[in-house]
């Protein structure tokens, strides 16, 4: 069994959060192929909150580090840019 076999899977059938879709989101990042707004972090925001209010789901905090360059964590020093991508673009990448 493979470790991601069972993860819940978004459009396109990859699985949430694993390295290939981070990839996929940072290359089309890069390419101008997403549209994301830049915020710079307050003091106490998470990433997973911030999804939340963004995207409804703060289980795509993921989204939001991947296109950030950030690694795996939810909370960020204050005044990190971060950027938020669109997700109906993220959707059409991944």
């Amino acid at each position: 069994m493979r470790r991601y076999e069972d993860a819940p899977k978004i459009k396109g059938g990859r699985q949430r959060g694993t390295s290939a879709s981070v990839a996929s989101i940072r290359s089309a990042i890069s390419s101008g192929r997403i549209s994301y707004e830049e915020l710079t972090m307050q003091e106490d925001q998470r990433l997973d909150v911030l999804a939340g209010i963004r995207y409804g789901d703060s289980t795509l905090w993921w989204v939001i580090a991947a296109a950030s360059n950030i690694g795996w964590c939810l909370q960020v020093p204050p005044n990190t840019l971060i950027r938020i991508p669109s997700l109906v673009d993220v959707q059409k990448v991944i």
